[in-house]
């Protein structure tokens, strides 16, 4: 298969730097998706829909592109999905049901070739235990962080992973947004290997498109 230009799908820089570990020139741009969740929809179903619809968002503009696509559901083990709490309040009463418990982070990948409509998907699951947190650690840590878009209240980027007494799972980037193991698979897929790249790794970054 042709290899195409890497296009990120996101407005995520934490998503950009973990792209930019696999040494591969790409540019990123943000879509502009709806996100509400479908009648009667999983929370597997609603990540990897959300990650298709954010590629095929961008598809129409970089039409020879591969185009990366993911997004993040977090859900208690009863199934109640933790949407972007988006609001101070709504992160106590999230990180307050999250307390001991243990929180499922499904993050929907796709990996969509927008020449051809070609396209792979798959579904990172990995699981944090919540520590037994009080009414501080929870005001402190939410007033620290801000991380009011976030899936789960939470950044696992900074004092995120003091709120956690163990971690459960493949790959542990993909709790930040962007399972790289699941992503170099696909590419592999596709016959682009990052480790048969000429480049240097100090000089891959992202080149951010005016969107």
């Amino acid at each position: 298969m042709q290899h195409r230009p890497l296009l990120l799908a996101s407005s995520s820089p934490y998503r950009r730097q973990l792209m930019e570990r696999l040494g591969l020139p790409f540019q990123a741009a943000s879509p502009n998706v709806d996100e509400s969740p479908e009648i009667s929809e999983g929370p597997e179903q609603l990540a990897v829909r959300l990650a298709l619809k954010k590629a095929e968002a961008l598809a129409g503009d970089y039409p020879d592109h591969w185009i990366i696509g993911s997004d993040q559901v977090a859900c208690l083990e009863d199934g109640t999905v933790l949407n972007k709490p988006g609001n101070h309040e709504r992160a106590v009463q999230q990180l307050k049901r999250s307390s001991d418990q243990r929180v499922s982070f499904l993050t929907g990948l796709v990996l969509l070739d927008s020449g051809t409509d070609e396209r792979q998907s798959h579904c990172e699951h990995f699981h944090a235990h919540f520590r037994e947190l009080d009414a501080d650690e929870i005001d402190n840590y939410l007033h620290t962080e801000t991380p009011y878009d976030c899936a789960g209240s939470f950044k696992m980027e900074g004092l995120g992973i003091t709120l956690f007494k163990r971690l459960e799972g493949d790959d542990p980037n993909s709790l930040i947004g962007l399972p790289l193991i699941a992503l170099t698979r696909m590419l592999l897929n596709w016959g682009l290997n990052p480790l048969h790249q000429p480049h240097d790794p100090q000089r891959s970054s992202s080149r951010d498109s005016a969107k």
